[in-house]
Order: structure tokens, then sequence, then C-alpha cells
């Protein structure tokens, strides 16, 4: 059955979007080693890009439910596609340095936090409830398939023929993600306060900001969601923060055979995101998440003890796989379960307790490898393990929150 036109040009959108960021990954470091070999700096930009998409997480919430989320999908695109040409012209006319690039990412990390916040609060107003898991997996997988199998290896061949090529088919790539998120149709919302309210008596801006947070507090599902997910984000950067130095020393793996090994971790995403809504619909939400989650701690226990590469890959896509699940269940869940005005605070607050998840892990990671690597990946199962708890005794559907299997 078909999930609707509406949801279909909004894939699209995401998929233009979705190939840039695959280019981005590989071409924006690629300019960085060229200017510098300091991994000091080239390391930099990641955080930089980081602590961008933190500070403007609970702000860019705020704008998601005040505005018009098609339109601000649009505009957070096509200025993508402004800046990364802008910085293409810059490079072709011979005018380069280390700050531009920091600049550039600083802009695409706020402009990529205000695109997917505002495509992920757009997708319930074009699809049918009873269609969340399919259409978050269809996005899950076209993400994958772009980020992962299309764009970097195509980034490393054009940068191979030109420096500016990927950086001038970014920036294309962005332009076009925006003209089609014009071509959605206008969604008609209450505004983000209460009905007919004036703009003169909304609420300070941080207030509304800080809105999410506390409703995500005040939600028992909801917020067991956000705490899994914080918890979940430490639990993946135990292991990714080091995974290649446990690939070398403890499997052996030289350059090709770990992109070999990542590549097949991402097929296990493919595979979930296809298999999410049958599973979800069989068995609910709640067991789901439950099993999803301890797929996930077993994963990593196994994959501290094995040596070898080929079993770290399966099960490397064993553990990507239950990531995804996890991460369409916890999305569709929010978007049936948070109000329509609230939906771009309450998606910035999860934001925010994730990306703070995924800073604790990945400092942790490198502080436990330097005792063992095996100890930072069980570490990462063990965090796994509580949140399998958590996700028992948190989400439970006796007050109907937590909608039934079928």
């Amino acid at each position: 059955m078909s999930i609707g036109r509406s949801f279909h040009v909004l894939l699209g959108a995401n998929a233009a979007s979705n190939l840039a960021d695959g280019l981005a990954f590989v071409s924006i470091p690629l300019l960085a080693a060229s200017l510098t070999s300091d991994p000091r700096l080239i390391a930099g930009l990641a955080t930089v890009y980081a602590l961008v998409r933190l500070l403007v997480a609970l702000p860019i919430g705020v704008w998601v439910d005040r505005a018009d989320r098609r339109t601000l999908l649009a505009i957070a695109n096509l200025l993508r596609g402004v800046a990364i040409l802008a910085l293409a012209i810059c490079l072709l006319v011979g005018v380069e340095g280390l700050i531009l690039l920091y600049m550039a990412f600083g802009i695409l990390g706020t402009l990529e936090s205000a695109a997917d916040n505002a495509a992920i609060s757009l997708i319930p107003s074009y699809v049918h409830d009873r269609d969340l898991d399919r259409a978050n997996g269809r996005i899950s997988a076209t993400q994958l398939v772009a980020d992962e199998f299309v764009g970097p290896p195509l980034g490393g061949l054009l940068f191979t023929v030109a420096a500016t090529a990927p950086v001038f088919m970014m920036g294309g790539l962005w332009a076009v993600a925006g003209f089609l998120a014009l071509a959605l149709p206008r969604t008609i919302r209450q505004p983000a306060t209460a009905a007919n309210t004036e703009q003169s008596s909304r609420p300070a801006f941080w207030t509304e900001a800080l809105d999410g947070l506390r409703w995500i507090a005040q939600n028992r599902v909801v917020g067991a969601l956000a705490l899994v997910g914080a918890l979940a984000s430490v639990g993946y950067m135990l292991p990714f923060s080091i995974l290649v130095l446990f690939a070398q020393e403890r499997l052996g793996a030289n350059e090709t055979q770990y992109g070999l090994i990542l590549a097949v971790s991402a097929l296990g995403g493919l595979a979930g995101s296809f298999l999410t809504s049958r599973v979800r619909a069989r068995f609910g939400y709640r067991m789901t998440i439950v099993a999803s989650l301890l797929t996930g701690a077993i994963s990593l226990f196994a994959l501290a003890i094995t040596t070898e590469p080929i079993l770290a890959a399966i099960l490397l896509a064993i553990y990507i796989l239950h990531a995804v699940v996890w991460g369409i269940c916890a999305t569709s869940l929010r978007q049936r379960l948070v109000p329509e005005e609230l939906r771009g605070r309450v998606n910035a607050g999860s934001r925010v307790l994730g990306l703070l998840g995924l800073a604790i892990g990945s400092i942790a990671g490198g502080a436990l490898a330097t005792i063992g690597l095996t100890l930072a990946v069980a570490a990462g199962g063990i965090v796994f393990t509580g949140c399998t708890v958590l996700a028992l005794v948190l989400i439970r559907p006796a007050d109907g929150q937590v909608p039934a299997a079928a």
C-alpha cells in the first residue's frame, strides 16, 4: 500500500540531502587534510560540528514549532546549498584556509539541525499513524544508502577529479532538496502556544525552548524513550569511539578490511529499516524495543571476545540492525504521542540528551581503552543491558500511551 505522494516528495528531499551529507563526510576532511597535516585541526572539524549541533538544538526546536515547517525545511536546505557553493567558489578562485572550512562546518551543522528536526516533525502531517513505522523505515533506509554506500565512495572519486567537484555537487543536491521541500503541501497547525494567542503574549524564547524538556520529564513514555536514548548513545560511543583501534589491534584488520567491516555493518542497518514495521506490528513497540536493546547488548558482549574479522563484521551488522530498529520505534512513538504544536521542541530536547550521551560515551570509551580495548566494548554491552531493563520497566502499555501491536 502506498504511503502517499507528499511523503514521497519528502523522502526525495531527504535522499538528496543525505547524499550531500555522504559527500561531505569524505570530501570536507580530505579538503582539511590538503591544508594541514595536524590531526588536531582535522579532528577539530568534527568537534565544531558536534558542539554547534548541541548549542543550537533547543533554539531550533522553538522555530520548528513557531514557523511553517515545510518552509523551514526548504530554507534550511537552500541555505546549505548557498553556503557550500560559496565555499566551492572560494576554493576555485584560490581563497582557501581552515577557517573557511570551520565556518562552513558550523553553518552546515546549524542548518542540518533545522532541516532534520523539521523533516521528522513533518512526517506525521503526511502519513497516517498506522504507516509511521514504514515511513520512518524508508527514511532510515534512504539515509543509510546515501550516507554509507553511495556518498562516501562518490565523494572520494569526485575529489580525485577536482577538489571542488564534490563541494559543487553537495551544493546542487542541497538546492534540489530545498526545491523539493517547496513542492510539499502546506500543513495547517495550531500556533505553538494556546490557540489564537497573540504574538505579543508568547512566553520568552528560552521558556519555550525549555518547554520541550519539561514535557519530556512529565510524560512517562516519551521521558523513558529520552532516558534510554541518552544512555544508548553512551553505550554506542563506548565501542565506536575506539572501533578503528579495536579493528587494527584486536582483529588484525588493515585499512581495506576495516572499510569492508563497516560496509557489512551498514547492511545490518538496511535490513533493520525494512524489518521494523513488520516486527513491531507483530510484537508491539514495547517488546520490539526491549528485544532490540537486548540484541545490542549481546552483540557487543560477543564482539568483545572475538578476534575474527568476519565474525566481528557480522556482529556489528547485528548491532547496527538493533540500533535502526530501536531508532525507528522511538521516533514513531514520539511522533504518535507528542502534541503537534510541541513536536519540534520535544525532538530538540531528545536530541540534546542524545548528543550529551555521545560526548560522554566518546570520553569514557577513550579512557577505558587505555586500560583495554575489549573493556570499552564490553562496557557498551553493560550499558545496553541497563537500557534493556529500563525499557522493560518504564515503557508499559498500562496507561494506553503505548499502542497495541496490531
